[in-house]
């Protein structure tokens, strides 16, 4: 029952983590500058 339990915890922190994700900053049209090139590209 624990391995289980700890299991199901260690899986839903794997999923959880595609849930806080954020725009990383874009613009309306969906761009941004990257920060390492200095080029602006659109997702």
């Amino acid at each position: 029952m624990v391995k289980l339990l700890l299991a199901s915890i260690l899986l839903l922190g794997m999923f959880s983590s595609f849930s806080i994700a954020h725009s990383g900053g874009t613009d309306r049209q969906g761009c941004h500058v990257d920060s390492r090139t200095g080029v602006r590209h659109c997702h």
